[in-house]
């Protein structure tokens, strides 16, 4: 049996080391509420959370959370958890029928965007995103909202029987391969526990069959203020709104002689269990390891000790993680993907497990599941080195330094993340800065001997070890016996296995500075607040400082050319360029090497080739800057070639790719770009023979014909910048970029050009579930101006009001109908809209009559005004939202100064002044071109 309480001793034993820094008291103690949250609980039970945050201002998100999940269901109710989380928009007390929905949409919020619910095994949580907070009646109605959902569900018969089509619809979408091998893998890796099955899609015969009666049972019983949450954060009046609290949540009563919330444990096994799954429709072969071990005790886990956990499972995975990634640098690794993590039994809350991952390559089962054994054996043996620890270490703490400095610009949404967990799960909310000051004390306390303790610790039994084994049942894949795979397990372990090695270089990135340029020009452009520098090169440079991150600095360089420059003979070397050209790493270190140099740095940057431009786009910390700006250099001046990395990505893309087919979207993708782009070579996805056609150095080479000079590249850096400190890393890494001064602009022939005419294509796949699944593609000429950009993007948001309408709720004929609307910058004017969707195949044709006859009714007779204001409102909303964001202004100034489009100046005024008459003129100019593609799949 595992020793339940080693690991928590040890975790004591690490306190105890280090309890005079930290002042830990002889009995330990909960760590302390963050101040800046209200937390408390009514005289019913009911929990809350309530704190005031700005970002984005005038902003709230609104939770309840339910501690009760599909694990509470009995055999006869599968199924009813999520069911029930669909009623809950489907009327209440205070808002019957549709209200609830109405009310959200006419406050400029979205179903699905705004106003969403999950359910997962242990819980099931509501939420109101981004509510606009400006009017208070907004606030009251959004906790009135949360109140019904506690215990004033309607939960009227003619509702649920309504609500059982669009279940069964989204059970449909859902049954993927993936799903298919849950269900046979848990009864497998569960034996004896209830998370067996508790799938909580549920069983499509109870969603079918059960009265209404059990539904409202279900709801009574479990949905009670003693299992509740309710979130309130944002920019709020917290007095205000704990009083709301307090009077509108003082109705529910508290439950007499409640049922109990009972936990769910995992048993023990001496043996390993092995769970072997097989899908006609899975691409994967996907193996996993599991060391199940106790979890902390909750009462420890919200005290020091479950910092300390935390911490020690943050490096572990760090360190682990970084050798596999070694590993996978090698010319020919058995897997394809490998990680591994200290966290939950896969899907129970109740069972902790070391966990190790990796996709496997067709016939290297026994290979891969060898090397995961053997990489756990070495940590097993000898533990990591103190090299790696140090990495890990800096790491963490630069993840704890970020959050530190971002305390005051955090989105609404970390904080209900963190409260919803703090609720289901337990734990800690002591606020980051009581978190960094002490990770910053218990981290330089725990040496490497007492994590690798720790880490060895939880590998030295032979029980509670669980292996799984998923893939493709396919012809010619042979797969293990359970016995055989266990053997191999078993031989694998007793295989002798060397001590991690490893060499670091602390050599500089770039070992010889190049002589800085200078900035010939600088000029202040009042549009945007923004500097714009002229280098002596030729290089434009834009500055915009903002506050809107304390510790962000987000970056592009943008230039004309693109993949359209190259011919034919590089078709299939470009399908993989963007994927290629790093990983080679750069100047004089590997991809592992320049990994490892940059521990403790939140620093990226990364090369890419466009239809009609190359760009580099990265991110850093201020703190990180210079980094950042040596990156960038050495992408323009010393991109690196590995010969061996490339080999492992073929072998490994190769091996993902033979199996790829049997999954049906593919195939759906497939004819879809096939009837969209006429068979054009250059739109057509990888497969694995394409490899016979690329070449790696020609890559290469390709990569310095568009990155080797700098010319015509505009850089743009937003965030938190000093426009006077960030001067010379300017003036000594872009103004001695090469420029030569040849520019080329891409080649809009060269882009696959969308089919003309009408077009069909009906055609049958084998399935496991059956469904059909439908695509309609409109294309068509539309000048590239910035309202006709706001009528495509109203359009998308009026189809999609009409659709949940119309096919989901009237007729329940599908989960969702998907659409996107898009004008191309380049062909400039190329307009596309597209509606896809899932359905019962015997619905299709009228599913898809109603898709088609709605969009013609706007094109005909212009969108209904109910449906127009509520798109209005929301683009406006959501407009407000953008202007907060460093990443929203890095793409409007790169669209200004790079291509001499505003997106932001008149953007509120044609929005303001936008009318139903002009997209309803939009939808007509679009389909009178007489473009459009149907694309069916059915079984």
């Amino acid at each position: 049996m595992i020793r339940k309480y080693s690991l928590l001793a040890f975790l004591l034993l690490c306190l105890t080391a280090i309890s005079s820094v930290i002042n830990a008291q002889e009995e330990i103690q909960p760590l302390p509420v963050d101040p800046k949250v209200r937390y408390g609980k009514l005289p019913n039970g009911l929990t809350y959370y309530i704190r005031h945050n700005e970002q984005p201002k005038e902003r709230a998100d609104f939770y309840i959370a339910q501690n009760v999940g599909s694990i509470l269901e009995e055999d006869n109710q599968r199924g009813l958890a999520h069911f029930l989380e669909h009623m809950a928009f489907n009327g209440s007390k205070n808002f019957p029928g549709q209200g609830m929905k109405d009310f959200i949409e006419n406050a400029g919020m979205r179903f699905g965007e705004n106003f969403n619910a999950y359910t997962s095994f242990d819980e099931t949580v509501y939420m109101i995103m981004n509510a606009p907070v400006s009017k208070e009646s907004i606030v009251d109605s959004c906790l009135l909202i949360l109140h019904d959902w506690s215990n004033f569900i309607t939960l009227a018969d003619t509702a649920i029987e309504k609500e059982r089509n669009v279940i069964r619809e989204e059970w449909r979408t859902r049954q993927d391969a993936q799903a298919r091998l849950w269900e046979q893998q848990l009864p497998q890796m569960y034996p004896g526990s209830r998370y067996a099955n508790r799938m909580p899609i549920g069983s499509i015969d109870v969603i079918n069959n059960f009265k209404p009666n059990e539904l409202r049972d279900y709801y009574k019983k479990w949905y009670r203020p003693d299992l509740q949450a309710i979130i309130i954060v944002g920019d709020i009046d917290v007095n205000k709104v704990e009083a709301a609290v307090k009077r509108i949540f003082t109705d529910i009563p508290a439950p007499k002689a409640p049922a109990p919330r009972e936990k769910f444990n995992v048993p023990d096994n001496d043996m390993p269990l092995i769970s072997i799954a097989k899908d006609k429709e899975a691409s994967n072969t996907i193996l996993y390891l599991f060391y199940k071990h106790e979890k902390l005790p909750a009462d420890l886990y919200a005290s020091v000790t479950g910092l300390v956990k935390d911490y020690i499972q943050a490096v572990c995975a760090d360190m682990i993680n970084e050798r596999f990634e070694e590993i996978l640098h090698q010319a020919n690794p058995p897997f394809v993907y490998a990680q591994a993590y200290d966290g939950d039994y896969m899907i129970s809350k109740t069972q902790g497990a070391w966990t190790v991952a990796a996709i496997a390559k067709e016939g290297e089962i026994d290979s891969t599941l060898t090397a995961l054994v053997n990489e756990t054996e070495r940590v097993k043996q000898y533990g990591f080195t103190a090299s790696e620890y140090d990495r890990a270490r800096i790491n963490v703490l630069k993840q704890y330094e970020t959050a530190y400095n971002e305390r005051d610009k955090q989105k609404n949404s970390a904080y209900t993340k963190e409260y919803v967990n703090h609720f289901t799960n337990g734990g800690y909310i002591p606020g980051i800065e009581t978190e960094y000051s002490l990770i910053n004390q218990i981290a330089p306390s725990i040496p490497i001997e007492q994590v690798n303790h720790y880490i060895q610790d939880m590998l030295s039994s032979d029980d509670n070890i669980v292996i799984s084994l998923t893939g493709p049942d396919k012809a010619g894949i042979v797969y293990p016996t359970e016995e055989n795979l266990l053997k191999t397990f078993l031989k694998a372990q007793h295989m002798t296995v060397e001590p991690f090695r490893e060499n670091v270089s602390n050599e500089p990135l770039i070992p010889v500075l190049p002589s800085p340029g200078k900035i010939i020009k600088t000029e202040k452009d009042q549009r945007f607040g923004a500097t714009v520098l002229t280098l002596n090169n030729g290089i434009k440079v834009v500055l915009k400082p903002t506050n809107l991150k304390k510790d962000q600095v987000v970056m592009t360089a943008t230039c004309p050319g693109g993949s359209t420059l190259f011919g034919a003979k590089d078709i299939d070397n470009l399908k993989v360029f963007n994927d290629v050209i790093g990983i080679g790493g750069l100047g004089n270190f590997s991809v592992i090497e320049l990994g490892k140099r940059l521990a403790g740095k939140q620093v990226s940057c990364t090369p890419s080739l466009g239809l009609d431009n190359e760009s580099i786009n990265g991110s850093s910390t201020p703190a990180d800057l210079q980094t950042l700006f040596e990156l960038i250099y050495l992408n323009f001046t010393a991109p690196r070639t590995d010969e061996e990395a490339y080999a492992s990505f073929e072998n490994r893309i190769k091996s993902q790719l033979k199996n790829l087919e049997l999954n049906p979207m593919v195939a759906f993708s497939d004819s879809l770009a096939r009837a969209a782009y006429n068979d054009n070579p250059r739109a057509m996805r990888l497969q694995a023979t394409d490899f016979e056609h690329i070449s790696y150095p020609r890559i290469m080479e390709m990569y310095k014909e568009r990155f080797a000079d700098a010319s015509g590249f505009v850089f743009t850096f937003v965030g938190n910048i000093d426009p006077d400190s960030i001067r010379p890393y300017i003036e000594l890494y872009l103004a001695s970029l090469p420029s030569k001064g040849h520019i080329e602009k891409g080649d809009p022939s060269k882009v696959p050009a969308l089919r003309k005419g009408v077009y069909t294509n009906i055609f049958q796949r084998k399935m496991e579930v059956p469904k059909a699944t439908v695509a309609n593609l409109y294309s068509g000429q539309i000048d590239y101006t910035l309202e006709n950009i706001i009528c495509a993007t109203a359009l998308k948001q009026i189809l999609d009001l009409v659709y949940t309408e119309k096919v989901r709720e009237d007729e329940g004929g599908t989960y969702g109908v998907q659409t996107s609307a898009y004008i191309s910058p380049f062909p400039q004017g190329q307009t596309t809209l597209q509606i896809f969707f899932d359905t019962d195949p015997d619905k299709r044709e009228r599913m898809n009559t109603i898709v088609r006859n709605e969009l013609k009714r706007i094109s005909d007779m212009g969108p209904r005004p109910e449906d127009f204001r509520k798109s209005q409102d929301n683009m406006i909303k959501r407009h407000a939202e953008n202007l907060q964001e460093n990443n929203y202004w890095l793409n409007t100034l790169d669209n200004y100064y790079y291509k001499g489009f505003d997106g932001e100046t008149d953007y509120e005024n044609l929005l303001q002044n936008l009318t139903p008459a002009k997209i309803q003129a939009f939808t007509r100019q679009l389909l009178s071109q007489g473009n459009s593609i149907e694309i069916v799949m059915e079984p």
